[in-house]
């Protein structure tokens, strides 16, 4: 061993007793433990079975007043959407079509999600702005104009939450992995192959929400 690496070595043994591994891992003096009050304020999310639900309610007609106010400038009076921003309501029997319009009552699978998502982050540039009792009001407003709630006096609440189901909801199901081998463990399907990859139609940019009308996208064969 060469005089400089021996003096390097020794250098950095000296370093090492001058700082044991006890001081190295002491902590910092950043920051605080977080409040019970910043916790709940952060902690809102709403799960499928309920679980996060505030107390509250409010009813269609209500939620009608309230989107009206605060939501139809972007997503119509009745969610049908206005320009580019996107749409709520219809859209049913249109999943299997080449240009399927998901809303809430074709396509979502709950309604958590639909309460959870107003309560969180809308209207657009008023996050978290609105009380839970409004949220309900909108909710089930959101029910009415996509048919799934047929009386405008409906209420909405944190006891009969769990029983709305929304239409699609059994077209998404549990994933079963690590359970069931993977696609890349099964054997491959190699009958009736094509001898080449011949692209037939070029992509399109498909905005916010798709019109109902128009060509589908693109297709390889």
């Amino acid at each position: 061993m060469s005089k400089f690496r021996k003096r390097l070595a020794s250098t950095a043994c000296a370093a090492l007793m001058a700082f044991p591994a006890v001081a190295v891992a002491a902590p910092l003096g950043l920051g605080r433990p977080a409040t019970e009050a910043e916790i709940t304020a952060w902690d809102i999310d709403v799960r499928p079975d309920g679980l996060g639900l505030p107390k509250g309610s409010g009813t269609v007609s209500v939620g009608d007043g309230i989107f009206a106010e605060k939501c139809a400038a972007c997503h119509g009076d009745f969610g049908e959407g206005v320009d580019r921003w996107p749409v709520l309501a219809g859209g049913r029997d249109t999943l299997t079509s080449e240009r399927p319009v998901k809303t809430i009552g074709s396509y979502w699978p709950y309604l958590s999600t639909v309460f959870d998502y107003i309560y969180r982050a809308m209207p657009f540039g008023e996050a978290q702005s609105l009380t839970a009792d409004e949220v309900y009001a909108l909710t089930a407003y959101l029910l009415y104009v996509n048919d799934i709630v047929e009386d405008e006096e409906f209420e909405l609440s944190n006891d009969n939450f769990t029983s709305i189901k929304l239409p699609n909801a059994a077209n998404f199901i549990d994933d079963p992995r690590p359970d069931m081998p993977s696609a890349a463990q099964a054997a491959a399907c190699m009958k009736d192959c094509k001898p080449e990859v011949k692209i037939t139609k070029r992509a399109q940019v498909l905005d916010v929400t798709p019109d109902q009308e128009g060509s589908g996208a693109g297709n390889i064969e």
